[in-house]
């Protein structure tokens, strides 16, 4: 059933009540605020096609209304009005942003703790990392027992592992292993590096010791490695600051997932790609722990050939605007800062990338 303007015009100001007091909304609100120039009883009327149609539901048969999360999927997509930030809040995070900038070379969880002190909810910090793979083998012969894996990445970072034999092995099998390796398991991701040609390297350097699979074992430790995200969360106690989680038992299951590192974005979603901003609602979020919860995520350049991610965790009555504009506006801050991109122009628009549907 299409929605008329008239219930999207109340729609918006439901919510927009709701996320402000966080009381059901009637109807004397509605006329009061909304400007719509007709009759409470039509109000009434329009309120109860809303939570027909599933845009509003009614906690108690004389309470007021209450958004469900289609009808915030709607506002989100349709009705909201993107906020600039003001010149006073730019200013504000370009200030902490230069005063942090020597810690946020050191640790990712400093961004996290900025974007939940901005925005008041808990915060989560990704670092990913783009496709690594292995530049350069080089097998170091120390002994007859010894010998040190050394391999450059496409990073630039290296990476050692000194291993010790229970056999013997001499030098020129040494040289004869790191000849193959280059030839072969250089430039390609970790996938690629399977049984098949593992096998087929031991058969290549007749190595009837197992030093192949050794060095292999290596090189996917190091490369699975590289391509973990970091995460760093911050503000999780702040959850008990929102009413919809005056339950302990709720709001510290909530709280041990993300302090666990437990995944903010559904499979199949990119960590982090581009400058978009992506809000999930309630029902949109696969852990069953953020069911009841939204998510507004924020990606940045974190240089290095790196991306990162900010995500912000809160009820779904959260002001989806005013943390999708801070978000956004701190993602460019930090890319310019860490990865050379354009500076943030003071009170920006953000780019809203909307997951889920109206179902």
């Amino acid at each position: 059933m299409a929605i008329s303007e008239r219930k999207k015009k109340i729609l918006s100001a439901v919510i927009e009540a709701y996320i402000s007091t966080a009381e059901p909304v009637g109807s004397k609100t509605i006329a009061e605020t909304a400007g719509l120039g007709c009759s409470s009883a039509t109000i009434r009327n329009e309120l109860a096609e809303l939570v027909a149609m599933g845009y509003l539901e009614q906690p108690h048969t004389s309470a007021g209304r209450v958004p469900t999360p289609m009808g915030y999927r709607l506002y989100v997509n349709e009705l909201m009005e993107k906020q600039r930030l003001s010149l006073e809040e730019s200013e504000e995070i370009n200030a902490r942003l230069n005063d942090r900038m020597h810690e946020l070379y050191d640790t990712i969880g400093d961004v996290s703790k900025l974007a939940s002190q901005l925005t008041d909810y808990p915060a989560i910090a990704l670092t990913t990392r783009s496709v690594v793979t292995i530049q350069r083998f080089d097998l170091i012969y120390v002994d007859a027992n010894t010998f040190i894996i050394v391999v450059m990445l496409s990073n630039n970072t290296v990476k050692n592992k000194l291993v010790r034999l229970p056999v013997s092995v001499d030098q020129r099998m040494m040289q004869r292993l790191s000849s193959t390796f280059n030839a072969n398991f250089t430039g390609i991701t970790e996938d690629k590096i399977t049984p098949v040609l593992i096998n087929s390297t031991e058969r290549a350097v007749d190595d009837t010791m197992g030093l192949t699979s050794v060095i292999a074992a290596f090189a996917l430790e190091v490369l699975t490695e590289a391509e973990t995200p970091s995460s760093f969360v911050a503000g999780e106690n702040m959850l008990l600051n929102q009413p919809e989680f005056r339950d302990p038992d709720k709001a510290h299951r909530l709280m041990r997932y993300l302090s666990a590192g437990g995944n903010i974005l559904p499979p199949g979603m990119p960590a982090a790609d581009s400058d978009e901003v992506r809000v999930l609602i309630g029902p949109e979020n696969v852990a069953e722990e953020l069911k009841d919860s939204s998510v507004v995520i924020a990606s940045y350049d974190a240089g290095d050939n790196m991306r990162g991610l900010i995500g912000v965790v809160g009820p779904t009555r959260m002001d989806y605007s005013a943390v999708a504009a801070k978000l956004s506006f701190l993602a460019a801050g930090l890319s310019k800062r860490l990865g050379g991109g354009e500076a943030p122009p003071e009170g920006m628009h953000n780019k809203l990338i909307i997951k889920g549907d109206n179902r």
